[in-house]
C-alpha cells in the first residue's frame, strides 16, 4: 500500500513538473523560429514581435487572478482548466496558416500558462507535507524552472531544422493530452465548494488589478524589444491610474484578490521581492550570452542556443540531489543566499570575457556556476513564501510571487539592454570590443541585483523553523496519500 501511494506521488509530481516544464520553455523556446515563422506565413517584424509578447503578456497579467481563483475554485479544477487551454492553444499554434491566428494561439498560451503556474505550486504545497517530501518536490520544481529558462533556446533551433517551426507547439500535446488524462487520478481531490465561488470573487479587483498587469507587463516588455513610443508611455499612464484604482477597490471589498495583509507576513514579502531580483538577475544573463556568441563570435543562432544548453544539463542534478540536502541542512534562507552568491559569483565571471574568449576554459566555469546557483534561487525564493501563506491563500500568493519575477525578468532586461547600448555607443576600439564592453557593464549590473537578492535573503527572509518530535536519525515520512475521486 506504501508503495502503491509513493509511486502514485512520484507520477503526481513527475505530472506537475513536466507541465512546469513545457510553460516556461514556450517562453524562449519560440526565438529562434520566429525567422522561419515570418517567411512562412509572410509575417513583418512587428507581426513576428508579437508572437513572442502575446505569450509573456497573457503569461506575466493572468497570475494574480488566477491564484486567487484557484483557492477559491480549487488547484486541481484550476490545473484542469489551464491545462485544457493551454494545450488546445498549442494546438492551434501549430496548424495556424495566417499571423493574427499564431498571435491569438499564443495569447491563449500564455492565458493557460498563467492558470497552471500558481494552482501547480498549491497542489505541491499541499500534496508534499512533510519536510522530506515537501524538499525533494520543491528541488524537481526548482530544476524543471532552471531547465526551461536554459533549454528553449537550444531546443528551439534543433526543433525547427529538424522538424519545422509547428512542432514547438506540436510535441507539447502529448503532455497536455496525458495530463488532462491522468490528473483525477494523480492530483488530490479539490475541497471548496464552488457555489460559493461566484459572490465571493472580487470582480472589480480582477478587472483594475489584471488590466493593470497586462498594461505594465506589456509596456515593460515593448521596452526590452525596441524602446517605448507615444502608444506605450500612454497605455503606461493608464497602467498606473489601473492600479490606483486596483488599490481603492482593495481597501474597500470584504474578499479582496489581493490581501494585502499577507505581505504582513515577512516569508511572502520577501519571496515577492526575492522573485523579482531573480527575474531581473537570470533573464538577462541569456539575453545578452546569446548576443555575445551571435555578434561577437559569429555564432549561429542554433549553435548560440547550444552553447548554454549546459547551464540546463547541469541544473538537472543539482536541482534533484544537492538542493534537497541544502534545504534540509540549512533551510530555503540560505539556500537562496548561497544561490545568489554563486550568481554573483558567475555574473562577475562573464563581465570579463574577452573578445577571443575560449568557450572551455573562460564561458564554461561561468556557466557551471551558473548553473548551479539558478535552481538555489528559484526554489529559495519561492519556497518560503508558499509555505508561509494560509492553505486557502496559497494559490494567491503563488499568483503574486510568479507575477513578480515575470515584471522583474521584463525589467530587468530593458534597463540593462539600455545600459549596455550607452556604453557600446560611446566605447572606442573596434566593433566588437565596443560590444563587449557594453555586455561587460549589463553583466555587472545583473550582478549588483544578485548581491541585492542575497541581502533579501540574509534581512528579509526568516529562518525556517526546526521541526521537532522526530528523532535526528529517523528517516522522514513521504507526505500524506493523495485522495482522488
Amino acid at each position: 500500500m506504501a508503495g502503491g501511494v509513493l509511486a502514485g506521488r512520484r507520477a503526481a509530481l513527475l505530472l506537475l513538473t513536466g507541465v512546469e516544464l513545457i510553460v516556461f520553455l514556450d517562453v524562449s523556446i519560440i526565438n529562434l523560429a520566429l525567422p522561419t515563422i515570418g517567411a512562412k506565413l509572410g509575417l513583418g517584424i512587428v507581426a513576428l514581435v508579437w508572437v513572442s509578447t502575446a505569450y509573456q503578456v497573457s503569461f506575466g497579467g493572468f497570475q494574480l487572478g488566477a491564484g486567487r481563483a484557484s483557492d477559491l475554485l480549487g488547484p486541481r479544477r484550476m490545473f484542469q482548466a489551464g491545462l485544457g487551454i493551454f494545450t488546445g492553444a498549442s494546438l492551434l499554434a501549430g496548424l495556424a496558416h495566417a499571423g493574427w491566428l499564431l498571435i491569438g494561439a499564443r495569447a491563449l498560451q500564455g492565458l493557460g500558462a498563467a492558470i497552471l503556474i500558481p494552482a501547480e505550486l498549491a497542489l505541491l504545497a499541499r500534496m508534499f507535507t512533510e519536510p522530506e517530501a515537501s524538499r525533494r518536490a520543491f528541488g524537481v520544481w526548482s530544476a524543471m524552472g532552471a531547465v526551461g529558462a536554459a533549454g528553449g533556446t537550444a531546443l528551439g533551433g534543433v526543433i525547427v531544422q529538424g522538424l519545422g517551426w509547428e512542432w514547438i507547439f506540436l510535441l507539447n500535446l502529448p503532455i497536455g493530452v496525458a495530463g488532462l488524462v491522468l490528473s483525477n487520478r494523480l492530483l488530490p481531490a479539490d475541497e471548496v465548494d464552488t457555489r460559493e465561488a461566484g459572490r465571493r470573487l472580487d470582480l472589480p479587483g480582477l478587472v483594475t488589478g489584471t488590466g493593470c498587469l497586462l498594461l505594465a507587463v506589456y509596456v515593460v516588455t515593448a521596452a526590452t524589444e525596441g524602446g517605448l513610443g507615444a502608444l506605450q508611455w500612454t497605455l503606461a499612464v493608464l497602467a498606473v491610474l489601473l492600479g490606483a484604482a486596483f488599490l481603492l477597490v482593495e481597501q474597500r471589498v470584504a474578499e479582496p484578490l489581493l490581501p494585502f495583509r499577507i505581505f504582513r507576513e515577512r516569508n511572502i514579502s520577501g519571496s515577492a521581492v526575492a522573485n523579482f531580483i531573480v527575474g531581473a538577475t537570470h533573464v538577462p544573463v541569456f539575453v545578452f550570452v546569446a548576443m555575445y556568441f551571435q555578434e561577437v563570435h559569429g555564432y549561429s543562432a542554433t549553435r548560440s542556443g547550444l552553447a548554454v544548453l549546459p547551464i540546463a544539463l547541469i541544473s538537472i542534478p543539482v536541482s534533484r540531489m544537492l538542493i534537497p540536502v541544502a534545504l534540509k541542512q540549512v533551510g530555503p534562507r540560505w539556500v537562496l543566499a548561497g544561490g545568489m552568491a554563486l550568481m554573483t559569483v558567475a555574473l562577475l565571471m562573464l563581465s570579463t570575457l574577452p573578445v577571443d574568449a575560449a568557450y572551455l576554459t573562460r564561458f564554461l566555469p561561468a556557466a557551471v556556476v551558473f548553473a548551479v546557483g539558478l535552481p538555489a534561487c528559484f526554489v529559495g525564493s519561492t519556497m518560503p513564501g508558499v509555505k508561509a501563506a494560509a492553505p486557502e491563500e496559497t494559490g494567491t500568493v503563488s499568483g503574486v510571487i510568479n507575477t513578480t519575477q515575470r515584471l522583474g525578468a521584463g525589467l530587468g532586461v530593458a534597463v540593462l539592454a539600455s545600459v549596455a547600448k550607452d556604453r557600446t555607443a560611446g566605447a572606442g576600439g573596434t566593433h566588437a570590443e565596443a560590444l563587449v564592453d557594453g555586455y561587460h557593464l549589463a553583466f555587472l549590473g545583473a550582478a549588483g541585483l544578485a548581491v541585492l537578492g542575497l541581502v533579501v535573503a540574509l534581512t528579509v527572509i526568516r529562518p525556517e523553523p526546526r521541526q521537532t518530535g522526530q528523532p535526528a536519525d529517523a528517516p522522514e515520512p513521504t507526505g500524506d496519500p493523495v485522495t482522488a475521486e
